[in-house]
């Protein structure tokens, strides 16, 4: 079920910041930018996206 939901997009560290050039992607605990379907070991979700993996997972 977690390798479903387990990207850089659903963690509480995702940041999205719009700028002149476009999105930009970060990661504030990791201090870089990344990428939305990036997958790190530090990931922990979002408390909605915790809700959705209890929600579905019966």
């Amino acid at each position: 079920m977690v390798e479903r939901f387990h990207v850089c997009a659903s963690c509480v560290n995702f940041q999205a910041v719009r700028t002149d050039d476009g999105m930009k992607y970060f990661c504030r605990r990791l201090g870089y930018e990344t990428k939305t379907t990036y997958k790190f070991n530090c990931w922990e979700p979002k408390p909605q996206v915790k809700r959705l993996m209890e929600k579905r997972k019966g």
